[in-house]
């Protein structure tokens, strides 16, 4: 089973992202935040989810497990403006971020383990060994 989080206006967005980014939905969050992209791999022993947060620092990002839903939140602060500089166009995003993911049945939540590197944030989520079926004669009588 694969982790897929599902939005149904993402096209619509990309679109947005890039002609007009001021009208983009991320940009009109009430909070500010914006949404850090990530990859979600398997292989046959875990799934791997990469987030992407570049120049967010390892304090600034919570990892939490709860009711089968893993989420990654943090905040990526803007560096102070500098006063001789003119800012002529700003694309990065600044404030709050909240990602979510449905785990599967068979991850061993026990074994997550999270590592941050380069601004990418790793999360290993350990398969758990498949329950093969078991066949039961049952008798008829």
């Amino acid at each position: 089973m694969n982790i897929i989080r599902w939005e149904p206006l993402r096209e619509v967005d990309e679109f947005f992202r890039h002609y007009s980014p001021f009208l983009s939905r991320e940009r009109q969050r009430d909070n500010g935040g914006w949404t850090p992209t990530a990859n979600v791999t398997e292989t046959e022993k875990e799934f791997l989810i990469k987030a992407e947060l570049p120049e967010v620092k390892r304090e600034d990002v919570k990892v939490m497990l709860e009711n089968g839903v893993i989420t990654i939140s943090g905040e990526r602060k803007r560096e102070k403006e500098d006063k001789s500089e003119n800012e002529i166009r700003i694309e990065s995003f600044y404030g709050v971020f909240s990602r979510s993911f449905q785990l599967p049945d068979n991850v061993d939540v026990n074994g997550i383990r999270a590592e941050s590197k380069d601004g990418v944030l790793r999360l290993h989520l350990p398969k758990t060994e498949a329950v093969k079926p078991k066949a039961i004669a049952v008798e008829i009588k």
